[in-house]
């Protein structure tokens, strides 16, 4: 059973939209402390659709909170040369605080290499190996923006993570590798499952909480969730022009403590994350 930190029992939806809203009053009020224009930076490789819709969505907030907004859109055949030298000129760049590289890139581009030529100081993402470590080590860094909105949400709906009994499905270095160690910080008892865990829902039935980020529409059933529990879904399915998440909300609703939903739950903040970790690379960069 999964207490909030006066010890009591609550049953509630989460709504990712007003925590948001909350949090970017919060962030304005912070950013009007800077002594300059904070800038973000996209580069993004071809023209997925679904890319351009997210990042349309960084852009309209980044402009609405007053950042300096740089879209650099590549061809698809750009070579890994003439993209880490962007990036390197961004790096460079006073004007910019932070860079992300839209996901995912052509296969002929290694993710990795691309990745970690971002500054650590300037990885709004969290996916460079300085900002991974510094995460393990439990030192200020910056953290992948999916993980911090769903650590937010806890901490709004008063959820207690020390001493709780959780489990994290997916193993992705943006989602459930980072939200394990963020949890573990917190002295929570992690369990991180993923495609060869045998007998996830023997695992999944003893949790307080469960983090589900796979992407497979309604993968956790109510079978696998114990009374109570809190379930927090970060997934997006799309099928027939509807959105799901990877939990089966109408199923679990009645049996959790709380839970997010999809759409309007974990997705809201992220973008809102990525904003703040923008303010929190600018804030980090003046202590260096």
């Amino acid at each position: 059973m999964c207490y909030n930190k006066d010890g009591e029992v609550k049953m509630a939806i989460i709504d990712g939209k007003e925590l948001r809203k909350k949090k970017l009053e919060e962030l304005k009020e912070r950013i009007k402390g800077t002594k300059k224009q904070l800038g973000l930076a996209v580069v993004q490789v071809g023209h997925d659709e679904a890319s351009n819709v997210y990042i349309k969505q960084k852009e309209k907030l980044a402009l609405e909170l007053g950042y300096y907004f740089i879209h650099k859109n590549f061809e698809e055949n750009v070579t890994q040369e003439e993209l880490i030298k962007e990036l390197n000129i961004l790096n460079n760049d006073d004007k910019v605080d932070g860079i992300i590289v839209q996901m995912p890139l052509p296969h002929h581009l290694d993710a990795s290499v691309i990745q970690n030529t971002i500054s650590p100081l300037k990885d709004v993402d969290g996916l460079t190996y300085v900002n991974a470590g510094k995460l393990i080590q439990n030192v200020d860094g910056l953290v992948p923006c999916t993980p911090k909105g769903i650590i937010d949400l806890l901490d709004e709906h008063e959820i207690a993570l020390e001493g709780t009994n959780v489990v994290v499905i997916g193993r992705s270095i943006l989602v459930g590798k980072p939200i394990a160690n963020l949890l573990v910080n917190r002295n929570a008892t992690v369990v991180l499952c993923h495609s060869k865990t045998k007998n996830i829902a023997e695992i999944t039935k003893n949790a307080d909480i469960i983090i589900v980020a796979v992407g497979k529409k309604h993968y956790l059933t109510a079978d696998m969730v114990k009374k109570d529990a809190v379930v927090i879904d970060v997934g997006i399915n799309r099928e027939n022009g509807k959105l799901y998440g990877d939990a089966d909300f109408d199923n679990l609703k009645d049996i959790c403590s709380y839970i997010t939903p999809v759409p309007g739950g974990v997705g809201p903040m992220t973008v809102y994350e990525l904003m703040n970790n923008v303010h929190l690379a600018y804030t980090l960069r003046k202590k260096k």
